[in-house]
C-alpha cells in the first residue's frame, strides 16, 4: 500500500470512530487535527488515535497502555498481543466512558 492509499484508509478509519461515537451520543468531546484524533471523557481521561504514515501504523495511546496496529488482510492487528484494532478502541472508550459501546450498531 502508498502513502496515499495508507493516509485514505485511516482517515476513513476516524470518520468511522467519530460516526460511531455519534451514534452512540457518548458524552465526549473530538478534536481531529491531521494525524491524531483526540477523544476527552468527562473524567479528564483521554484516548488518543494517531496514525503513523511512515511505518504505516495506526496507534492508540489510552489508561490501559499503548498499541501499535498494521494492517493484516482487512483488520488492523496489534504486534504486542494480536489483538483487533477497532476492539480495543471500544474496550477503551468503555473503560473511559463507563458505558456500554461497540462500532457494530
Amino acid at each position: 500500500m502508498n502513502e496515499s492509499e495508507f493516509l485514505q484508509l485511516s482517515d476513513a478509519i476516524f470518520d468511522r470512530i467519530e460516526q460511531a461515537l455519534d451514534d452512540h451520543e457518548l458524552d465526549v468531546d473530538t478534536l481531529r487535527q491531521g494525524n491524531v484524533l483526540e477523544i476527552e471523557f468527562d473524567s479528564g481521561e483521554k484516548i488518543v488515535v494517531n496514525r503513523h504514515a511512515s511505518n504505516q501504523e495506526m496507534w492508540i495511546a489510552a489508561k490501559s497502555g499503548g498499541y501499535h496496529f498494521a494492517r493484516q488482510g482487512a483488520d488492523w492487528i496489534a504486534a504486542r498481543d494480536g489483538s483487533e484494532f477497532f476492539s480495543t478502541l471500544a474496550e477503551a472508550i468503555r473503560a473511559g466512558s463507563g458505558e456500554a459501546f461497540d462500532f457494530n450498531i
